[in-house]
């Protein structure tokens, strides 16, 4: 599923629980910290979202394969989560050149 947002255009990988709340993540969303990164990763901790960030190339420290680490690692077992990939930047993050 693509999803439009102020922040740019996102593939919706994995929507387990049902955890993507368009109003939350742009909420939640700050553009000096993710606009950087190609995949996002939310997940709910005590009814607050969080938001990590992953970027593209998977030998990185940060890559995306290292996303089932993170989930298994750092968030509550089983809990509401959701996996986006970035496919457009927004528009007036974009440079004219």
């Amino acid at each position: 599923m693509i999803i439009d947002t102020e922040f740019g255009q996102f593939e919706l990988i994995k929507n387990y629980r049902e955890a993507f709340d368009l109003q939350k993540f742009q909420e939640r969303y700050v553009d000096v910290a993710f606009d950087r990164y190609t995949y996002l990763v939310g997940d709910m901790s005590s009814s607050i979202l969080r938001i990590k960030g992953f970027n593209s190339d998977p030998k990185s420290p940060n890559g995306f394969k290292r996303i089932p680490d993170y989930l298994n690692e750092s968030c509550q077992v089983n809990c509401a989560h959701f996996v986006l990939k970035r496919l457009k930047p927004a528009k007036d993050t974009l440079i004219d050149i």
